[in-house]
């Protein structure tokens, strides 16, 4: 790792592997983090890299600035160098488009995130405000000066907006559905919360689903098998291939999370006549449960439902989790309780014209999200007066 001087106090180095920092100047470094989660954790990010899963040969290629004060690292910016725009959900395709019309390469770009998770977390890791500030500028400057067509930071959160707008970044909003726990004592509790209409037809989701003699089993990751994670990824695999689309992941990274952050994961797993024909993959800390992934092996009316998303609000509920996070998009999910969260990513563009023709359609398309999240806001599951509840 080339280490550089960039001001009397500090270094700046890039990391080509993880391993290079190190776990201990890691997650020393995200401890002192306010918005971090399990997605950040020195042993998620090496699971993606050590499996292949996230790497140079799949199109993201580890670059990792870090700044370090004598021998302790107080900064540290997850950075991958793109050469594709797959596993990121926050889409760009309409630019790439746009830089191949008049000759140019959009690719390679720089790219801030936590591959294949669209999930709101800290990205520029620091010690201080002046060192996230110089991290952004540092990312600013690798992008110009290596020839890169843009750089991009997705899912931060939104304390941060300031400093990417300071620094001169494209700021672009999005929308998430988010399950908000209000203290309930059981699932009856949280239907009670709910328009009558809206409770109704969970019921009859639910009650479908178990006249079919289903089942369900939650499995913490302290508990798992390697047989649990092989059929967990056989489902996993299937919902890929069932939409036309090769999967992210490999094996190998399952097992590796399962082994290095337990403590973080639940597996649901869905029963028929005494066989496992649906699985989940649910990560979590203290205050949020985060959605990842489902499949099933056999399809059946309201299946999806019930693993993915009422199984899950039960755990919230058994262990008194605020917030649960069911992954990208999914306007579906308002019927079930959840309710539109905004999500902000930044974007610089190094060529001008480039620049000022997506700033303007940012603007259009921001006002668009503001209209729709007030038109959901409009909708919301929930009776109006939360006192009244009823069964």
């Amino acid at each position: 790792m080339e280490l550089t001087s960039i001001s009397q106090h500090y270094r700046m180095g890039i990391a080509t592997s993880l391993s290079e920092i190190g776990r201990e100047q890691w997650e020393t470094l995200l401890n002192v983090q306010t918005h971090r989660n399990p997605f950040l954790s020195y042993a998620f990010l090496s699971a993606l890299e050590e499996s292949g899963s996230a790497s140079a040969k799949t199109g993201w290629r580890t670059c990792f600035i870090t700044i370090w004060e004598d021998k302790e690292l107080v900064g540290a910016y997850p950075v991958y160098e793109k050469s594709h725009s797959y596993g990121e959900y926050v889409f760009d395709w309409a630019w790439v488009d746009a830089y191949h019309r008049y000759g140019h390469d959009y690719y390679p770009k720089l790219l801030s995130a936590i591959p294949f998770t669209p999930v709101t977390g800290c990205r520029a890791l620091a010690r201080s405000p002046q060192i996230q500030a110089l991290l952004i500028d540092v990312f600013k400057q690798m992008t110009v000066s290596g020839g890169f067509s843009s750089c991009h930071t997705l899912f931060f959160p939104e304390a941060d907006l300031e400093f990417y707008q300071n620094a001169g970044f494209l700021i672009r909003t999005g929308v998430q559905f988010h399950w908000k726990n209000q203290d309930y004592q059981c699932f009856d509790d949280f239907l009670a919360s709910l328009e009558a209409k809206k409770r109704k037809n969970i019921r009859a989701e639910r009650r479908k689903v178990a006249e079919q003699g289903i089942s369900f089993l939650h499995i913490p990751g302290t508990e798992a098998t390697p047989e649990d994670w092989q059929f967990f990824k056989h489902c996993y695999d299937l919902t890929y291939r069932n939409h036309h689309s090769t999967p992210y992941l490999n094996l190998p990274f399952f097992l590796t999370i399962g082994a290095e952050m337990p403590e973080n994961i639940f597996l649901i797993f869905a029963y028929k006549d005494g066989n496992r024909i649906a699985a989940s993959l649910l990560i979590y800390d203290q205050q949020r449960l985060y959605g990842r992934y489902w499949g099933c092996i056999e399809s059946y009316p309201c299946l999806h439902f019930e693993t993915a998303y009422y199984q899950a609000i039960e755990l919230c509920i058994e262990q008194k989790i605020a917030i649960f996070e069911g992954g990208a998009q999914g306007e579906h999910k308002m019927a079930r309780g959840f309710l539109p969260e905004k999500t902000w990513s930044a974007h610089l563009l190094t060529r001008p014209e480039f620049s000022d023709a997506v700033a303007q359609f940012l603007k259009r398309e921001t006002n668009g999200v503001e209209m729709y999240i007030d038109e959901l806001n409009q909708h919301t599951p929930y009776k109006k007066d939360p006192e009244l509840r009823d069964t």
